[in-house]
């Protein structure tokens, strides 16, 4: 299915212009969306967009979307992080579990990001996620179910190893981190 035809059945479906949206969701459309095409940009309102569990190839065609906050593509055949410098100014969420992806190469334009959920990809080593360490202001990553989480969790290191990597992240794959504090607060500072 073309953008152009699932944004019209969902403007029917939901009695409303998605041009003036703010939540636009395409999910599970039958047929799949199999491109991001240039429809996209009568979007023009859309905070987050939602384009999961369908058969998209490759993140294109963003431009335009100038409010776009949340960025949906989980459970697609995406191999590549591509294309988010159109909205690199304004993305806060991106979520891309169950896709293909074996790097996180093409996040660290996007400063503002704020939670990354690619679990259940194809990363496989440290080097697949060292651009996201670039991320200012990430503080909720989610890798589950990779190779990479797979091995570091066996091998008994993986929350230890992503803190280190991670200063500013808060939560990992769903739970938070306790960080030991460094300047010794623990103690109650009294003589005995």
């Amino acid at each position: 299915m073309a953008i152009k035809d699932a944004i019209k059945a969902w403007e029917e479906k939901h009695q409303q212009n998605a041009a003036e949206a703010t939540v636009v969701k395409l999910l599970m459309c039958q047929p799949f969306i199999v491109k991001m095409d240039a429809s996209l940009a009568q979007l023009a309102k859309v905070e987050h967009l939602a384009l999961s569990t369908n058969m998209i190839e490759k993140i294109s065609n963003l431009h335009g979307l100038s409010y776009l906050r949340v960025l949906s593509l989980g459970r697609n055949y995406i191999k590549k992080i591509e294309g988010l410098e159109a909205v690199a100014d304004t993305l806060e969420e991106l979520w891309i579990s169950y896709n293909l992806i074996e790097k996180l190469n093409g996040v660290e334009c996007c400063k503002k990001l704020k939670i990354l959920y690619a679990s259940n990809n194809k990363i496989k080593a440290w080097d697949g996620i060292a651009t996201a360490q670039t991320l200012p202001v990430l503080e909720d990553l989610l890798l589950f179910g990779n190779p990479l989480e797979e091995k570091a969790t066996a091998d008994g290191n993986w929350v230890q190893e992503m803190s280190k990597r991670f200063p500013v992240l808060r939560k990992l794959d769903g739970r938070p981190i306790i960080r030991e504090d460094a300047k010794g607060e623990d103690d109650d500072g009294g003589d005995n």
